[in-house]
C-alpha cells in the first residue's frame, strides 16, 4: 500500500512495558474503562479481560450493574470504583446516545480528563469533546459516519479515508479490516491479519482492551510525544492478530481464547 509502512514484531517489542523491580500497580499504569451496556455486557468483559492479559497495573471498570457483575465474575482483580487512572477506554458495546445519567457523567469526566483516550464503537463520535490525545478504532461504517461519507467509498479506498480521517480530525485512526490501517502523527502502517477467523463478534472489543492497556502503560511517553500513540496502536493490532492465530491454530477460536494467548505472544516478541 503506497505510503503505508510495515510494522514488525521487533518494533512492537519496543512498546511492551515490562514492569521494573520498583514498579507497583499504580506506576505500571492504571486503565479506566467505561464500556458495555445492559444490552451488550459482554463487550465490557472481553475488553477488560484483554487489557489484563496484555499487562497493566490495574483496570478500573465503571459501568452499569449487569456488565459490572459479569466483569468481576470473570476478572475479580478488576476494580469497580472510581480513582486515579493514566488512560481511558470508552465506548465498546455502547450506543452513541446514552440515556443513563451516571454513565453519561462518567464518559464526560473521562473525555475532559486530559488523559489519553481509546474511543471505540459508541464513543467514536465524541472525539471532538476530548481534551487529551485520542485514538479511534472504527470499522468502515463507523468511519464513514464520523466523516459523513458513504461507506462504499470508504470500503473502496480505505487507505485514503484512514489517512484523511487522521489528518482532518487530528488524531490516531485504527481502521479495522483484514488489513488494518493505522494512521497518526507517528506514521501510517498497514498490518495484515494472519487469519480470516478474526471476522467474528467480540474481536473488536478485545483489540480495544489490548490498546487500552498499552496506552495506560505508556501514558508518560504519549505526553512527551503524541506520535507514540500511533506506534502503540500498530503494536496492539499486531498482538491481536498473532494472538488470534495462536488461539485458533489456523482455525476458529473464541475471543476469550484470543485473550488467553496474549501473554505468550507478548513473551515471544524480540526485546
Amino acid at each position: 500500500m503506497s505510503g503505508y509502512a510495515e510494522w514488525t514484531p521487533a518494533e512492537a517489542g519496543e512498546w511492551i512495558a515490562i514492569p521494573r523491580e520498583w514498579d507497583d500497580k499504580y506506576s505500571h499504569g492504571v486503565l479506566g474503562v467505561v464500556t458495555g451496556s445492559e444490552d451488550y455486557p459482554g463487550a465490557a468483559v472481553l475488553g477488560v479481560d484483554a487489557a489484563l492479559h496484555t499487562g497493566v497495573g490495574m483496570v478500573r471498570y465503571l459501568g452499569p450493574d449487569r456488565p459490572t457483575a459479569l466483569v468481576l465474575g470473570r476478572r475479580p482483580e478488576a476494580v469497580a470504583i472510581d480513582g486515579r487512572v493514566q488512560a481511558w477506554l470508552l465506548g465498546s458495546g455502547m450506543p452513541e446516545e446514552i440515556d443513563d445519567t451516571l454513565t453519561a457523567a462518567r464518559l464526560s469526566t473521562a473525555l475532559s480528563s486530559g488523559h489519553p483516550l481509546v474511543l471505540d464503537a459508541g464513543s467514536i463520535h465524541s472525539a471532538d469533546d476530548a481534551k487529551g490525545p485520542v485514538v479511534i478504532t472504527p470499522h468502515y461504517s463507523e468511519l464513514a459516519r464520523a466523516l459523513r461519507a458513504d461507506v462504499a467509498e470508504v470500503a473502496a479506498e480505505p487507505e485514503n479515508w484512514a489517512q484523511r480521517a487522521a489528518d482532518s480530525l487530528g488524531l490516531t485512526v485504527v481502521l479495522k479490516g483484514h488489513t488494518t490501517l493505522v494512521c497518526g502523527v507517528g506514521g501510517s502502517f498497514a498490518i495484515p491479519s494472519p487469519t480470516t477467523w478474526l471476522a467474528t463478534a467480540g474481536t473488536g472489543d478485545s483489540l480495544a482492551g489490548i490498546l487500552g492497556a498499552l496506552v495506560a502503560t505508556h501514558a508518560k511517553a504519549i505526553a512527551e510525544d503524541v506520535g507514540a500513540l500511533t506506534h502503540l496502536a500498530a503494536t496492539a493490532v499486531l498482538l491481536h492478530g498473532r494472538a488470534a492465530a495462536a488461539a485458533g491454530g489456523g482455525g476458529p477460536f473464541t475471543v476469550l481464547d484470543l485473550n488467553a494467548a496474549l501473554p505468550a505472544v507478548i513473551a515471544a516478541l524480540p526485546n
